[in-house]
């Protein structure tokens, strides 16, 4: 796991004491938010987010740049992808 400290966060979810699976569900409907290149920091209590968000990044494309621990819970940092032009067509 790669740990990470002052990462400036472009927003903040906070989902401590939400259950599983709302950790993924809530990542990815505040990436789809996000411009390319943003940064989503993601605060969650829940232990499956440590192999479920890198996991998630690296089947979506969005880079994990990693983590920190508090007392309480963890953050996690998120850039959302840049996407070539062609596969935002795609999508449309």
């Amino acid at each position: 796991m790669k740990f990470v400290e002052n990462v400036k966060a472009d927003v903040t979810t906070d989902i401590v004491y939400m259950m599983c699976p709302m950790h993924l569900l809530k990542l990815e409907e505040k990436i789809k938010e996000l411009d390319d290149g943003q940064i989503l920091e993601i605060m969650t209590d829940y232990d499956g987010a440590l192999e479920d968000i890198p996991g998630w990044c690296e089947k979506t494309g969005n880079e994990f740049l990693g983590m920190s621990e508090t007392e309480d819970f963890y953050k996690f940092y998120i850039r959302k992808s840049v996407r070539l032009e062609t596969e935002k067509v795609k999508r449309k």
